[in-house]
């Protein structure tokens, strides 16, 4: 049900592209909080779309287009800025994505970002520890999904460790039962596959230890409502009742006989892959209880957006950590982003620039020595190359290809091949303010060792124009060689640049 009565500036929402379902859940928010006002969901199974090279079928793009044309009628109107859309496994697995995404993005409205499956487990891990009591002790956190299951220790609020692991409900299911059928020897070597997966994490995971066990996301609630309607369940799912489960479910002959209470028409179909995982992960990790809790990733991308709002963004703190971690001048980094911050404001409007390209221009300033920590030759293709791959928390991938494009490009040649990765309705706008940055790099090479004065930055159609106070340039001879030749790296990349002073 909608409240149409929340201003539109009140409203968060989040969407969940998954490997099995689509989700989509709008809230208002309110003083650090949120209430929900509307939860949709659509089983698309993506996942079941790829084929043996990574490709997603025609079939499975359609099905997920049509239910992202319902969702961005309910989300018409919203700011962008309070809409966080997110891919998972299926996405991050497909080859073809992109063109997918550009798809997606005409038919919601919407940007896509892509997450990366440790990113996936800060979330959903957001979504749970909001839902329970704020006890002290640590808890391990089990989430099923369509093409990956991600597994999180955490204290209260706090992630200790962060996994995605590659099996899911829907991936295993195609992978074990191919024909439909259900045998036990197949079930057997699914659970089997899934123990050899959790051989990554489960000697840390032991020794890091816990108090309590949760579940979350579909397969695990319908496992609990399974076992409710049974009888089965006692204070959450027991170590026992999934073997009464296992053994219930070993009885049907094919996937189209799947018919146990609490398990949707729509999920029979994959509940098989689902249940083996959850076994192998009981049997791991010696589970005795789990409970289940109703949050997970879209929960996890609304209380992240809130936190944005509230300036407390974990991207800054990844953006800091990486400083710390590789030694990077802290003090250059703030000379450099004070310099481009100067610049986007002016020139902002004519380049239709929100905000939010402030903030990927700020970081992308404080990151851009990240590189040198590994060599002085070539230290913008290493600090490209490290953001690029690096786990940051808070970034999707698309993200971090943002920031990847700019340091790599933030000085010598202006390579803009290097932009292909970004969603081509940000590719020019990301252009933009990887220009202002080299100037920004250019005008502060001294680091520090004489004042820098802001120029005066204008745009007249194609051409991007600086004026420096009268003779400072004569009086800098070093600098206004360099923006000589800065001038010419934009100009082989097919932008005019003027500077005058």
């Amino acid at each position: 049900m909608t409240d149409t009565s929340a201003p539109a500036g009140d409203l968060i929402a989040a969407v969940d592209l998954g490997s099995n379902s689509f989700h989509m859940v709008v809230a208002r928010e309110f003083l650090g909080e949120f209430r929900i006002l509307e939860r949709r969901g659509q089983k698309v199974q993506l996942a079941a779309g790829l084929d043996d090279k990574f490709q997603l079928s025609e079939e499975a793009q359609q099905r997920g287009l049509e239910c992202l044309r319902e969702f961005g009628q309910r989300l018409q109107g919203m700011d962008p800025r309070r809409v966080s859309v997110l891919a998972t496994n299926a996405l991050r697995a497909a080859r073809n994505r992109q063109e997918f995404i550009d798809r997606a993005e005409e038919a919601l409205g919407y940007p896509i970002e892509v997450i990366a499956g440790r990113e996936e487990a800060r979330l959903i891990y957001l979504g749970v520890a909001h839902t329970l009591a704020d006890d002290l002790g640590k808890r391990l956190v089990v989430d099923i999904g369509g093409g990956s299951t991600e597994f999180i220790i955490g204290e209260r609020f706090e992630p200790k460790a962060l996994e995605s692991l590659h099996m899911g409900c829907v991936s295993y299911t195609k992978r074990f039962f191919p024909d439909g059928r259900i045998t036990e020897a197949a079930f057997e070597d699914a659970v089997a596959a899934a123990r050899q997966e959790l051989l990554n994490i489960e000697t840390d995971y032991k020794k890091l230890g816990w108090q309590n066990v949760v579940g979350s996301s579909g397969t695990i609630r319908a496992v609990e409502q399974t076992l409710s309607a049974y009888g089965w369940l006692s204070d959450g799912i027991t170590a026992s009742a999934l073997k009464k489960l296992r053994k219930q479910t070993l009885q049907f002959a094919t996937l189209d006989d799947v018919n146990l209470p609490g398990v949707k028409f729509e999920r029979r179909q994959v509940f098989i892959g689902g249940l083996a995982i959850l076994v192998a992960v009981f049997d791991t990790f010696g589970i005795e209880n789990m409970v289940y809790s109703d949050g997970a990733l879209r929960e996890g991308a609304l209380w992240d957006l809130v936190g944005r709002s509230d300036h407390e963004d974990v991207r800054q703190r990844t953006v800091q950590s990486l400083k710390e971690r590789f030694f990077v001048d802290q003090e250059q980094a703030e000379l450099v982003r004070t310099t481009a911050l100067e610049l986007f404001e002016q020139v902002r409007g004519s380049w239709g620039l929100d905000e939010n390209f402030a903030g990927w221009l700020g970081w992308a300033a404080e990151l851009h020595e990240v590189g040198l920590s590994l060599s002085h030759t070539g230290f913008h293709k290493h600090g490209g190359y490290l953001l690029q791959h690096a786990d940051m928390l808070g970034f999707t991938r698309q993200g971090q290809a943002k920031l990847a494009a700019m340091v790599r490009c933030h000085r010598r040649k202006l390579a803009v091949t290097e932009f292909a990765r970004i969603t081509s309705s940000r590719r020019q706008q990301i252009l933009h303010i990887t220009r202002l940055l080299r100037l920004a790099v250019v005008l502060n090479h001294s680091r520090g060792a004489h004042p820098v004065p802001t120029p005066a930055a204008r745009v007249q159609g194609d051409e991007l124009i600086l004026n420096l106070p009268e003779g400072w340039l004569e009086a800098h001879p070093l600098t206004a060689r360099d923006l000589q030749i800065e001038v010419q790296f934009q100009r082989d990349a097919g932008m005019a640049l003027t500077i005058a002073g």
